[in-house]
């Protein structure tokens, strides 16, 4: 498998930090930077293994599984890690949460009709 992209995102929960929300909104704004044509113009876009890696500040009030199915193609692996950030922001249901967000997509590239070079 050869990298082809890695994206970053940031997602919140202004009401009440529910982790999972804001994943999905982190996975939403990192997938929304890119126009990934090379998957289609492979015609196997599930083939390709897609890393994310979110940080909050509790990992284990993240649904991995509904975090995975926020990506529309492949082969998804999700790990949670300490991260991101709490606020206290005006009390009661106005807290904050911060989750900060990795997606990374591989895809074995022997053997197809493209192939990738070193720019140096």
């Amino acid at each position: 498998m050869r990298p082809l992209i890695c994206e970053l995102g940031m997602g919140a929960d202004v009401h009440g930090r529910d982790y999972t929300k804001a994943a999905l909104r982190g996975i939403s704004d990192a997938i929304r930077h890119s126009s990934l044509t090379i998957f289609y113009s492979y015609k196997h876009p599930s083939e390709m293994r897609v890393d994310v890696t979110v940080g909050v500040p509790e990992p284990d009030k993240v649904d991995k599984e509904a975090v995975a199915a926020a990506l529309p193609f492949g082969d998804v692996r999700v790990t949670v890690v300490k991260g991101g950030l709490d606020d206290n922001g005006m009390g009661g249901a106005e807290d904050i949460t911060l989750a900060a967000v990795a997606v990374k997509a591989w895809l074995d590239t022997e053997g197809h009709g493209f192939r990738l070079t070193n720019s140096n």
